[in-house]
This record gives structure tokens, sequence and C-alpha cells, in this order.
């Protein structure tokens, strides 16, 4: 009979009990997305290979002490932190810790160029209350150019430039598909702190695109 491993209980019971297929599971469903993490922390790939693998160790060795307190997923995902923290740290002498001092006014610039606002006596072009101006026609983009290796690349890079803090809520929320509840819980953030956090990720991601956009529509 099949064993459904998608259930914390019955996946924590199995992997105590030295299951192989439930650890094979565990490998098929989160290896990727650990790798993933742990690349926004170090500076190559083979440093987030040893950051997995170490990760990998330590849930062999920690899952008896698993208390349950958060779920397997979010448990995972802070041990792959705190492992490619430590490893990012060692190689940059950085400390990219989300609660580390300065961590909310590290990249803390307006979230938009002053430029990119209507002054309050222009009456040209479309009343927008004074919002910011768009810079490009996303709806209307090829898919092909938005999906493109060099556009995954870009936008990889971009959330991999962010501050420390920014880099982890976008990651997690725009990459991985995590909910504002499993950030905040993960992270130890509020829900105040963790949506500005994203926002201005979000931000600086976004102006990193419309850049590359606009610069290859001039060439």
């Amino acid at each position: 009979m099949r064993v459904d491993f998608s259930d914390d209980a019955t996946l924590v019971d199995a992997l105590r009990s030295g299951d192989e297929t439930a650890f094979g599971w565990l490998l098929d469903r989160y290896h990727a997305p650990l790798r993933r993490t742990a690349r926004m922390y170090v500076p190559t790939d083979a440093l987030a290979d040893d950051v997995v693998q170490e990760t990998w160790v330590a849930v062999v060795r920690g899952i008896d002490g698993f208390e349950g307190r958060s779920s397997l997923k979010t448990w995972l995902y802070r041990i792959v932190m705190n492992q490619a923290r430590t490893r990012g740290a060692r190689e940059s002498r950085t400390i990219p810790f989300s609660s580390a001092p300065g961590a909310f006014t590290d990249g803390a610039a307006p979230t938009f160029e002053p430029d990119r606002f209507r002054p309050a006596d222009d009456r040209t072009g479309p009343d927008t209350g004074g919002r910011s101006l768009p810079r490009l026609d996303w709806e209307h983009q090829p898919e092909s150019r938005l999906l493109g290796a060099e556009t995954l690349a870009l936008l990889d890079d971009a959330i991999r430039a962010l501050p420390p803090a920014q880099r982890e809520v976008v990651a997690l929320r725009d990459v991985d598909g995590w909910t504002s509840a499993e950030v905040c819980h993960a992270l130890g953030l509020s829900e105040t702190n963790q949506r500005v956090l994203l926002h201005r990720g979000r931000a600086k991601v976004r102006s990193a695109l419309e850049s590359y956009f606009e610069s290859s529509r001039s060439q």
C-alpha cells in the first residue's frame, strides 16, 4: 500500500524508523529547491551542493529531535538557510542574517526613482494621482522573451543582488511559492516587515528587468 508522505506526521515517523523510501521522497521533493535557496547565499554551484549535502546530513542526525512546532518544510529550509548563511559569511566575510542590525534599513532607498513620479502640477498624459509612471508595457511583451534563458538568468542575478533580508523574502515568496504566513514563521518576521521587504525587493528586481528590456529595445 502506498504511504502518503505528504502528511508530516507520517513522514517524520518513517524517517525516524530509517525508511529509505521516505527519505527518497524527501530528496525528490526538496533537493532542487533547497539547492536553489542555498545558491542565493554562496558564490558557486559547488558550494551550494556542499551546503545541501550538509543539510541532508543534519536532517538525518536531527530528525529524532524534530518537535513539530513548525512544518517539516519550514524546518528543512531553516537548516539549509543557516548552513548557507554560515558558509556564505565564511566565503565573503559578511553576515547576511535577516535579524542582523540594519537588516530593514539595508537597501532602504526610495523604491522608485523620483523621476518616475508626476509633479503635482503636471497635467500631461493620463491622471495617475501622482503615482509612478510605468516604463514598460509588460502585458504585451512576447512570452518567449519574458521566459528566455537570458531573461531568467538576469532575474536570478537580480534576486541574488538584493540586500540579504529582501533576497530571502523574495526568493521564498516568488521563487519557491511560499505563503506570507510561511515566510513570516520561517524567518521570524512580522507580517508588516515581511510585506515591506517583499515590496522593496520586488521593486528592485522589476527595475533591473525594466532596464534590461529598455536597453535591448533601444539597440
